[in-house]
């Protein structure tokens, strides 16, 4: 039985030895220097963090032009495996200043920094090419001198090896090569050695001489890591730097201001973050292993994908030529075509003047024919004769070839083909949209419109994403809404949320598959249901001062004799007249929106709303009014009123003038746009290109905002005890712009007296 317990304990350590080898071979990679390609040496850290062999980043700074600069960032300047320059014994006899001496100097300003010469204005900066991040990265004036032993990676590397060569000869580090055996180690040192390099490096006479001897090993522990500047062992660690220090790098102007932490909290906190990541990492193998199955996956695909994609761009180009092999062969048809019908006329024309050689052909003939005595016989003859002559005469006069000898028509202009065959590529995706922030807005819908850059690629459709920021983030990446498949710059997205910020962004589609994405753009959708109207002048408007547009959302007040009048008799006083317009949809419950634009060239122009019996009762053939500053609303936003009156006004309106808007005192309003306590009685802001009017029924109150940013500018009380209509006052010149629906036109739909009919 008990044997039987021997061999399975025996059979598990023996399992857990082939792991723990195992998964060392495994981070072998993680082991090699990325210059020589093999296990560390003496690793340094670079300031991007990266590891080098001492010697190797010595080498490539001498590759680069810097002599003298590969100095010995050595933890532990006793250990002649670490100081080479230490060979000589006469050399470990000088004596480095005391830290307290050192730290005088420093702080009075004399001696020189370490690694600076004497007088040396611009110190030389170093410049290491990091081969695994392949960048420079900055040593400082020390060059290596100032850079820090990775000791951990160095006891990483010795366990490797006595896992991967157990049994294995223990080497002497300070031999040259081919090294010897060890025979001997010493403690103080943290070295092996061959008897003669024992001898070399413990010289008789000198401290060393009474280090004792040790067994070789390779398990020596340094102390402690030392700084690489004063030679002492580090106790701290700067956050700003993120580099060790000790305490006589705390009191140098370097850090100076810096986050100083002792390196227990700063072992402790990486520790901590380490084993969290690595936790989570052991804990999702699962994981690793189905991403890795993906990654597997997406070889094959990549490899099965850039075949079809060899042969298909094969084929296509096949197709090209075979397309220009057709051609050639029509156009070389054409020209044998035309070279032989040329041919064929030019032979005929040889042949017609050869008859027209002496004693030959046409011309023998007719000095026959001339023979002739027999007068009738030779008008018979000579008749048909002399036409054929007169035509011969005729062309030896008027000589010209049959045919050109020319082929210019047949020349082939090539430059477009040859520029389009050059410009032969894989089709590009589309790049990132342009969204047109001018014409992009939400009211009633979200209307949104875009553009491609001059130079991208054309896209086949787009997809539009949107989703609401104003709501609590889901756990995991954030989901979008879309709508897919999206013909022309432009889309309209439906019943948005009413008072909700929506995130947009587009993104185009090819063959080459998808584009980047445009530029999120954030809009702001009305803060409650958009009241569609529209403009009703028969009440209290005057239809040689007022035009209203054919659609019925646009007005504008023409200045008449009664403001000439005034402008001529302002001394003696005058009569301006106040013309209304309402709008033809009344509100008798819940939240309404609507914005206008004002024409910032108006004189005066009040917009707000009021109750539909009051505004018909006091504008109803309005009186003429003595002075421009008179205000159809009885003083609502002006404060005008009697304090002690506490029923709310029927009126409440925002009045604009000359591009400004007057805030009067007798109003609320948004604390963020005039200051902390409100606006003060006469104060004015600019007016903003679209005003929006918020209408709550059953509180009773009126907003007004900047329809653009939604930035509110007034809120007042309002009478509801009945139907509530818009309302637009002019005094002078002045134009009102209704905010046009964005989807379908609605029906047009009247209120009057508390019944609804549609037109």
């Amino acid at each position: 039985m008990a044997e039987g317990e021997d061999m399975q304990t025996f059979t598990s350590i023996m399992d857990a030895l082939v792991r723990i080898s195992t998964s060392m071979k495994n981070m072998e990679k993680e082991l090699l220097c990325p210059v020589c390609q093999e296990m560390y040496k003496q690793p340094l850290v670079l300031p991007c963090t990266h590891n080098v062999c001492q010697a190797c980043a010595r080498e490539v700074l001498g590759q680069q032009g810097y002599i003298g600069h590969g100095g010995d960032p050595s933890s532990e300047p006793t250990s002649p495996a670490s100081t080479p320059s230490t060979r000589s014994p006469r050399l470990s006899r000088r004596t480095l200043p005391k830290p307290d001496r050192l730290d005088r100097l420093l702080k009075s300003g004399f001696g020189t920094y370490p690694g600076r010469k004497r007088g040396a204005l611009h110190p030389q900066v170093i410049m290491f090419p990091c081969p695994a991040c392949q960048g420079d990265v900055e040593l400082g004036e020390r060059g290596l001198a100032g850079l820090f032993r990775n000791l951990t990676l160095e006891r990483v590397v010795e366990r490797y090896r006595q896992s991967v060569s157990v049994g294995g000869a223990i080497l002497c580090q300070l031999c040259k090569p081919p090294p010897l055996e060890a025979t001997k180690g010493c403690t103080e040192c943290r070295a092996t050695f061959c008897n003669e390099c024992f001898k070399l490096f413990h010289p008789w006479g000198t401290q060393k001489a009474q280090h004792e001897p040790t067994l070789p090993t390779l398990s020596f522990r340094p102390k402690g890591l030392m700084c690489p500047d004063h030679k002492e062992e580090v106790t701290h660690y700067c956050k700003t730097c993120q580099r060790l220090v000790c305490q006589l790098c705390r009191v140098r102007r370097t850090h100076s201001g810096h986050k100083i932490t002792p390196v227990l909290s700063a072992y402790q906190a990486l520790k901590d973050k380490l084993t969290k990541s690595l936790t989570y990492i052991l804990g999702n193998q699962d994981t690793v292993q189905t991403q890795i199955c993906e990654l597997e996956e997406a070889v094959r695909h990549t490899e099965v994908s850039g075949q079809q994609a060899k042969e298909e761009v094969s084929q296509l180009v096949r197709g090209l030529g075979a397309v220009l092999e057709e051609k050639r062969a029509s156009l070389l048809q054409a020209i044998e075509e035309c070279q032989q019908e040329r041919l064929a006329r030019l032979s005929a024309q040889i042949q017609e003047h050869r008859s027209l050689l002496d004693g030959s052909g046409l011309v023998g003939y007719a000095q026959e024919v001339l023979k002739e005595t027999d007068q009738p016989c030779f008008v018979q003859a000579a008749k048909q004769l002399h036409n054929r002559i007169a035509r011969a005469t005729e062309a030896l006069q008027t000589f010209r070839p049959a045919a050109s000898s020319s082929f210019r028509h047949c020349q082939l202009d090539v430059g477009r083909e040859m520029k389009l065959l050059t410009e032969l590529n894989f089709l590009r995706a589309p790049e990132a949209p342009v969204i047109d922030t001018q014409r992009t807005f939400a009211y009633d819908q979200i209307f949104l419109c875009w553009r491609l850059p001059p130079h991208s690629p054309p896209a086949w459709h787009y997809t539009v994403e949107f989703r609401r920021t104003d709501v609590p983030a889901q756990p995991g990446p954030a989901r979008w809404q879309r709508r897919e498949e999206v013909r022309g710059t432009s889309a309209l997205l439906e019943n948005p949320d009413t008072g909700s910020v929506y995130v947009l962004r587009v993104r185009g589609w090819n063959k080459a598959g998808y584009g980047e994405y445009s530029e999120d753009v954030h809009l702001h959708t009305p803060p409650a249901p958009v009241l569609h109207f529209f403009l009703d002048g028969r009440w209290g408007a005057s239809r040689e001062r007022l035009a209203i547009s054919k659609d019925q959302r646009a007005v504008r007040s023409v200045p008449g004799l009664p403001l000439l009048l005034a402008a001529d008799r302002l001394l003696t006083g005058c009569h301006l007249s106040v013309d209304v317009v309402l709008g033809d949809v009344a509100v008798t419950q819940g939240r309404s929106y609507w914005a206008c634009a004002v024409d910032p060239a108006s004189y005066l122009v009040k917009v707000g709303v009021g109750l539909e019996s009051k505004l018909q009762e006091s504008f109803q053939g309005a009186p003429d009014v003595i002075s421009p500053r008179y205000d159809p609303d009885s003083g609502h936003d002006s404060g005008a009123e009697d304090a002690t009156v506490e029923a709310s006004p029927p009126f409440a309106f925002l009045t604009i003038g000359m591009g400004k808007i007057l805030l009067g005192s007798g109003t609320s309003s948004n604390t963020g746009l005039t200051g902390r306590d409100g606006p003060t009685a006469g104060c004015t802001v600019p007016l903003p290109p679209r005003l929006g009017i918020c209408l709550d029924y059953e509180r009773g109150r009126v907003s007004f905002l900047d329809a653009v940013s939604f930035r509110g500018l007034l809120e007042c009380p309002l009478d509801c005890s009945g139907p509530v209509c818009p309302a637009f006052c002019f005094i002078g010149g002045g134009a009102v712009q209704l905010q046009e629906p964005v989807g379908t036109k609605p029906e047009r739909k009247v209120t009057i007296g508390g019944f609804a009919k549609l037109d």
